[in-house]
This record gives structure tokens, C-alpha cells and sequence, in this order.
């Protein structure tokens, strides 16, 4: 998925090499979401159709602005208070997490019921113009981690569906940044109905209803620029890469390391590995849910010496479920290569030090932050950094310096890789605005 260790690239290349045949495919705490429903339509319908579906969107408020960075060696168990206390013969330090001003962040990853709905409101005719949707992405297509269906000859504005109603509260899962900035616009261009604030013991958090917008291609990012960025001081987002890390690990109590910690769910110790790992969750096997909360911390990851958390849809055969994939990889490979599967959003319970949840494990999800190209690749795209996890990896990768990065509009990737999310932020004070 994207630039990680070498025992990550190795695993994903047995993918990339076995899905030659890829090129010819390319011709819990649930999430609220209001989607458009199923059944006859009516004019309320057609009215949904035209101005937009409506969705909720919980966002977690981040203080303490003017806190310190902390300093990271990409994939290595430590931090350090500059990087002029990293090794001397490290070269690639950088700073992270340091952010000048009060900023929210999806409480949740986004999820296939509300990607859906952006996706009926953008593309109410099935066209799909904006390249948003591929067939891999379909629950026939790839029984286990197909997500979202398309029908070409459904009414105006439910052209996309939720692939199995367990999917409805997962994280969508096969985005690149292109498309999240587009949900940000729609958002961004949006209608909001109403935003509630709320204080639960020391986090607070503000609830928006809004009313998407069918216009994607300009609102917080201008799209018709190769390397977009924020066109405004208020409003939604794809946070930036500080904006992520802050969120995740910065405590303004200063537990942790220089006020860091090593997982988004707890303080953890650098340089113990992975001893001081969240336990990894148990998914019920046909529903994606949850089943072992109890024990916190607790996050969607593959811990080294246990089953990766995995589950299918139930109306599924199980023969299909562990076979049947639309890269063409053979049995062994594929149940080598796709083990992980995500869960519900919210479920693990654990929250970051401002109140978040899943960002270790679950979906790894994209920023905006630019960032040069890795060593030797041709810098004619444009690079993005991810943090986040995933169901599919070890605990390493919910490390502050797991910086991996991605070309923004990969869409190799986006279509063998189907643990790449979304979370949004919001910025300044948007505010209910017609």
C-alpha cells in the first residue's frame, strides 16, 4: 500500500506480482450515517436526489495549540525530542504533530454507509466522471472485502448500495487522496443543518448534520491543480499529517514520551517492540463486530503470534470467502497476502488522548501533507503521507513513525489494497451556512 519496511513491501509484492491480470479490471459504535433508503420512490425522494443526501459526522475537538513536535526515524521503535538527539547517522529524521491552532478531527473513520451516500449525491446519474468507483470495490467481484455496489439501471441517486448491511458501519475502505478531498468539498460546499457540542468527561466533541454537495471539484481544495492544497482557513478537511499526529498521540497531561505516545491507544514503551501493544481484536466471524472489548487498550491490527481479526459477510459461502478475489491470486497466496479484514468503527472502545477512535488499526487513512517522492521514483506525481494501522499489519505500523507515503492517485493500489480510509477534519469555525 504504502512505502513501509521491507517485511511490509515484501508481503504486498507477492500481490503486485500475482495481479498482472489486474490491468484488465481497470477498462458498534456505528458511525451515523443517513443514506437514501431503499423501496418505491417518492418526490421527498427526488428532492434527496437533487440537493444531496444528509449524513452526521462526530468530530473530536484538539486544544493545547503551540504544543511541541516530537522527532521520528521512519519505522524505527523510538522517539526523540529533536532530531538533533536522533543518531548521527540517521538522514531522513523529521518532526511531527507540532500544530499553532485549535483544530477537530473525525471522532470516526468515515464509513461505506456514508460513502454511499456521497456517492448517490455526486454521481446521482451513474456516470461516474470523477473515477470514484471500480468494480473490485463489489461484494461479487470480491466476496470478502467488497464493500460497495454499483447497478446501472437503478433510479436516479441510488446507483451506489451498500455491498452486505454489515458494511454499512465499516471504514470505507479503498480510497486514494483524491477522492477523500472530494468527500471533504462536497462537504465543504455543503449545507450544515445543524452542529451540537458536547462534553463527555475531558473530551469534547461537535456533531454536525450536513447536507452534502454535489460540487467536488473546487470547495477546501482545487482539484483542477495537480498538487491541491487548503484554499481556505474554515472549513472541512482531510487533515494534514500534524493535524494526525497530534490527535493520535500528543497528551497535553505530558504522559508518554515528550508528551508522545507509541500507540493511539495508550502511552506504550519505545524500544520494548511490540510488548506494550494494544491487544488485538476479535471479530465476530459473519458480522464484522467486535466480540472482545473488554480487555483495553484494545485495537484492529495482526499481532505476530495471533489470528489477524477477519470476518465475512455471513450470507457468504465460507469456500468463496477464502478463494474467490479479483486479482487472480491463487488460494495460498491470497490467504497469505489478505488476512485482516475491518471492523465496525468505535467497537475497540480505546480512545486516543483527545477522545478518537481507531486510529491504530482498522483502516490506515491519508492527510493531505505533500510530501517528495521516496528515493530513485520519478517526481513528476504527487506524493501524500497515511498513518494509521492496519487490520492487516503488525503493531509497528501504529507507531508515530510510521510514515508511510502513497501517490495521491494510485489506483494500482487503491484496487488490491482494501484497507485504505478516510478520516475528516474540520478547521476554523464553518459553521450552519445555506
Amino acid at each position: 500500500m504504502y512505502v513501509v519496511s521491507s517485511r511490509s513491501r515484501s508481503r504486498l509484492g507477492k500481490a503486485v506480482a500475482a495481479a498482472c491480470g489486474l490491468a484488465a479490471l481497470l477498462a458498534a459504535a456505528p458511525a451515523p450515517a443517513l443514506t437514501t433508503t431503499a423501496g418505491a420512490r417518492t418526490p421527498a425522494d427526488d428532492d434527496r436526489s437533487r440537493a444531496g443526501s444528509v449524513i452526521t459526522l462526530r468530530t473530536a475537538r484538539v486544544g493545547s495549540p503551540g504544543n511541541p513536535p516530537v522527532a521520528v526515524v521512519p519505522f524505527t521503535d523510538a522517539v526523540y525530542q529533536s532530531c538533533a538527539d536522533a543518531p548521527e547517522s540517521t538522514s531522513d529524521c523529521q518532526t511531527l504533530g507540532a500544530v499553532a491552532y485549535p483544530y477537530e478531527i473525525g471522532q470516526l473513520e468515515i464509513t461505506v454507509g456514508q460513502w454511499v451516500a456521497f456517492l448517490n449525491t455526486v454521481d446521482p446519474d451513474g456516470r461516474d466522471r470523477h473515477d470514484l468507483y471500480e468494480d473490485t470495490e463489489s461484494s461479487s467481484a470480491w466476496p470478502k472485502y467488497g464493500q460497495v455496489d454499483f447497478d446501472e439501471d437503478a433510479a436516479r441517486g441510488r446507483h451506489y448500495a451498500v455491498g452486505y448491511p454489515q458494511w454499512t458501519s465499516k471504514p470505507y475502505g479503498f480510497a486514494n487522496f483524491l477522492e477523500a478531498a472530494r468527500l471533504a468539498n462536497s462537504l465543504d460546499n455543503g449545507r450544515i443543518l445543524s452542529k451540537e457540542t458536547t462534553t463527555e468527561g475531558r473530551f469534547t466533541y461537535v456533531t454536525y448534520r450536513v447536507r452534502l454537495s454535489p460540487r467536488t471539484e473546487r470547495g477546501m481544495y482545487d482539484l483542477t491543480e495537480r498538487d491541491a492544497t487548503r484554499t481556505s482557513d474554515s472549513g472541512f478537511v482531510v487533515p494534514s499529517q500534524n493535524e494526525w499526529v497530534k490527535a493520535a498521540y500528543y497528551d497535553p497531561s505530558g504522559v508518554g514520551t515528550f508528551s508522545y505516545w507509541k500507540y493511539p491507544t495508550n502511552p506504550g514503551v519505545f524500544g520494548d517492540g511490540a510488548a506494550t501493544a494494544p491487544s488485538p481484536t476479535v471479530l465476530d466471524p459473519a458480522t464484522g463486530d467486535v466480540t472482545n472489548a473488554a480487555p483495553q487498550p484494545l485495537a484492529s491490527y495482526h499481532a505476530s503470534d495471533l489470528p489477524a481479526p477477519s470476518w465475512c459477510p455471513g450470507q457468504v459461502p465460507s469456500g468463496v470467502c477464502t478463494t474467490a478475489n479479483p486479482i487472480g491470486l491463487d488460494p495460498a497466496t491470497y490467504a497469505d497476502v489478505y488476512q485482516g479484514s475491518l471492523a465496525t468503527v468505535g467497537q475497540a472502545r480505546t480512545t486516543s488522548p483527545w477522545g478518537t477512535l481507531d486510529q491504530g488499526g482498522n483502516a490506515v487513512e491519508w492527510t493531505d501533507t505533500i510530501t517528495p517522492p521516496p528515493g530513485g521514483t520519478d517526481g513528476a506525481r504527487v506524493w501524500r503521507r497515511l498513518h494509521g494501522g492496519v487490520s492487516n499489519a503488525p503493531a509497528f505500523q501504529m507507531w508515530p513513525s510510521a510514515v508511510g507515503l502513497q501517490p495521491q492517485d494510485n489506483v494500482f493500489y487503491s484496487h488490491i489494497y482494501p484497507w485504505l480510509g478516510i478520516r475528516i477534519g474540520v478547521i476554523g469555525d464553518p459553521g450552519p451556512r445555506s
